[in-house]
């Protein structure tokens, strides 16, 4: 009676997870870039990003983790069934990756926080699409289920992380600072 109410709690919260592993790692990369800036320019943007990214962690992305997964168990009582299937099982690697992902930007997000910056902003350009293939992988797993082909599904999410690595590549090369 009230699954499809569920499913949408879910949706919704991993669309504003998602938002905030996007959004995030381009903060930290205005941050990277505002410590090059002149002393004056510095001094007013390091301080607004950082406080623009606890807001988004703490106020957004990490509730957001916490209610999509919430929300995830919840479904998965009301439908005991999808842990038998294999979309299911290759879906919550995924998941377990995107949670590895989320982790790992905190601890990037706690060395921010106390100016501990040992990332280039090509570097965060780089991890700001782990998020992109993740989101690629689970929404393709989920939608497609059993009908995809495990290597069309690997050679996809491959092409993928080629393409998005070679426009951060051209990026770089046309970028004038």
């Amino acid at each position: 009676m009230y699954y499809n109410y569920i499913k949408a709690l879910h949706l919704i919260f991993v669309i504003t997870w998602f938002a905030g592993l996007f959004y995030l790692p381009r903060l930290f990369i205005y941050h990277i870039e505002a410590v090059k800036k002149t002393q004056q320019e510095a001094s007013v943007l390091i301080p607004q990003f950082k406080l623009m990214s606890k807001r988004l962690w703490y106020i957004i992305t990490w509730p957001s983790a916490v209610l999509a997964i919430v929300f995830a168990i919840w479904l998965l009582i009301l439908m005991p069934s999808w842990l038998l299937q294999g979309w299911m099982h290759l879906k919550l690697s995924f998941v377990l990756l995107l949670v590895g992902y989320h982790l790992k930007t905190h601890q990037i997000f706690l060395k921010f926080q106390k100016d501990q910056i040992t990332y280039s902003s090509m570097f965060m350009r780089i991890w700001n699409e782990g998020a992109t293939l993740l989101l690629f992988a689970i929404v393709f797993i989920v939608i497609l289920k059993n009908s995809l082909h495990w290597l069309v599904g690997l050679s996809g999410f491959i092409g993928l992380a080629v393409v998005l690595f070679l426009g951060i590549r051209l990026y770089k090369k046309t970028r004038k600072d």
